[in-house]
């Protein structure tokens, strides 16, 4: 499993899963039935703390700088 999410690309996920995260528990979001999605934010946080996203490998995709 190689790295193919750059730094940038791990912090916009990180931002994005809490935001998510925080709708799912409400934290200053409303209760509204559709909380649940918010759950959803895991993904992106798992995909972010192990650097390699599953979607980019099949479609070959790497936002990772590349080696010399």
């Amino acid at each position: 499993m190689s790295v193919n999410v750059g730094n940038i690309d791990r912090i916009v996920r990180v931002i994005f899963g809490l935001i998510l995260i925080a709708y799912a528990i409400p934290l200053g979001f409303p209760m509204t039935g559709w909380n649940w999605v918010g759950w959803i934010g895991l993904i992106p946080l798992g995909t972010a703390l192990v650097g390699n996203c599953p979607l980019y490998s099949i479609v070959g995709v790497s936002t990772c700088p590349k080696k010399p």
